[in-house]
């Protein structure tokens, strides 16, 4: 798909667009104030059990609060992941969300859902007074992350954003020494160059699997008919996540985007401007922030070191990966943390610090604001290759500085029936 034909009918989608915002969640929901006591074991849910959920669910611990109920619209994999997790023979499981946000007695909600359909079951999750671990990337485009953090102040929710690497020790040092200094004023950052995500081509349809609402699956994009492919690999289709099958912008590009933000202390901006190096839906980008920071989408594959950045300082270098760095100076490995080893219990602290916040009501490390801002430079990176040319950024306003046709792309059409709710 070239960027002609995706520009084309992102922009006849996006002029269709307009926000229609019913209340979906009924009022009787609203009533729990879902904040446990100090002693209380929290009452989880689970939205959405594809593989990033079953992974936490056995894979991850969930100190001091247990599981009582699942939902997810293809109703077998409530079954089977409750067969292969101690304890889920007791689960209350649903094919529809809404109907356990109604029934059960919930105190906070991970909402692992495709991320087309993610930011629609945040808001009614927070609507019905619960909190939310909420998957990365957080949202599909850039308007649904300022509505959703809208939200997230207006209902006093507390939401995390699956973002772990923020919660990992190490991390979290090696990202002060860059924000504090430590190599001097930051100059350039280098990250993998990740890839976009693909156009659907329709194909044969083929007969929908029992036990699947496909109509609820396909959500805000279009009802297409169904295909194995489509509801197996949909990180790889645009119309339902931008590039997040592993090393795409927001799949793994998310968690080195974010730890960017980190490192940089821009959890409340952006870059100023971003263009592509050459043409094409692959190409290498640039971006600058107000700083003069240049971060530069153009490293090779390597492996996980790739989940964080290089930070080239006037008086040194640190590369964070996920769960260690390295620097020039040596010096500045004296004192850190032990690493944090990858795979199982990598979510762990991550996982223990919402609970925590679920509990006190403070805010959590990788909170709605910081989610959407990393997000946002992900959709920034495919925006500008989309155009392919340079564009000029707002982070105040969030949007492009004289530039309708690119701001075009800051949202898309929602299909009737999964417009997002109204916030007051």
């Amino acid at each position: 798909m070239n960027r002609r034909h995706w520009l084309r009918g992102s922009i006849a989608a996006a002029t269709a667009s307009t926000f229609a915002f019913p209340t979906l969640v009924p009022g009787d929901a609203l009533a729990r104030p879902g904040r446990p006591g100090a002693n209380d074991r929290i009452q989880l849910g689970f939205i959405g059990l594809g593989g990033r959920a079953r992974w936490i669910l056995t894979g991850e611990a969930l100190p001091g609060a247990e599981v009582v109920a699942a939902a997810d619209c293809y109703l077998p994999r409530c079954r089977e992941t409750a067969k292969a997790v101690p304890g889920g023979d007791k689960w209350k499981t649903y094919q529809h969300y809404q109907e356990m946000l109604e029934k059960e007695k919930l105190d906070a909600v991970f909402v692992e859902t495709t991320t087309h359909a993610r930011v629609l079951a945040c808001l009614h999750v927070l609507q019905s007074g619960r909190d939310v671990y909420a998957e990365k990337p957080l949202t599909l485009t850039v308007a649904e992350g300022r509505y959703l953090a809208q939200a997230v102040q207006k209902y006093n929710r507390v939401l995390q954003t699956g973002s772990q690497q923020r919660s990992m020790p190490i991390n979290q040092y090696a990202s002060k020494l860059v924000r504090e200094g430590a190599i001097g004023k930051i100059h350039t950052v280098i990250t993998f160059n990740f890839l976009p995500g693909m156009g659907w081509t329709p194909r044969a349809p083929e007969p929908i699997p029992r036990g699947l609402d496909w109509d609820q699956w396909c959500n805000q994009a279009e009802l297409r008919p169904y295909n194995h492919d489509l509801q197996f690999g949909w990180g790889h289709y645009i119309d339902y996540d931008t590039g997040g099958q592993s090393w795409g912008v927001t799949g793994w590009g998310t968690h080195s985007l974010d730890q960017v933000q980190c490192a940089l202390g821009a959890d409340n901006t952006g870059p100023i401007e971003i263009w592509p190096e050459e043409e094409g839906l692959s190409a290498r980008v640039t971006a600058r922030y107000a700083s003069g920071t240049m971060l530069k989408l153009e490293g090779k594959k390597r492996g996980m070191e790739d989940l964080g950045a290089i930070f080239i300082g006037d008086q040194g270098k640190i590369e964070i990966k996920r769960g260690g760095f390295t620097a020039s100076p040596n010096e500045l490995l004296k004192g850190a943390p032990p690493e944090t080893k990858q795979g199982r219990g990598e979510s762990v602290a991550h996982i223990q610090n919402f609970l925590d916040c679920v509990r006190t009501r403070k805010r959590p490390n990788a909170d709605v604001e910081t989610g959407h801002r990393a997000t946002t430079l992900c959709h920034l990176v495919n925006i500008c290759r989309i155009m392919g040319r340079k564009l000029y950024w707002d982070p105040l306003g969030e949007k492009f500085a004289g530039d309708d046709q690119a701001n075009m792309l800051l949202s898309r059409p929602r299909r009737k029936g999964y417009e997002l709710p109204k916030i007051g």
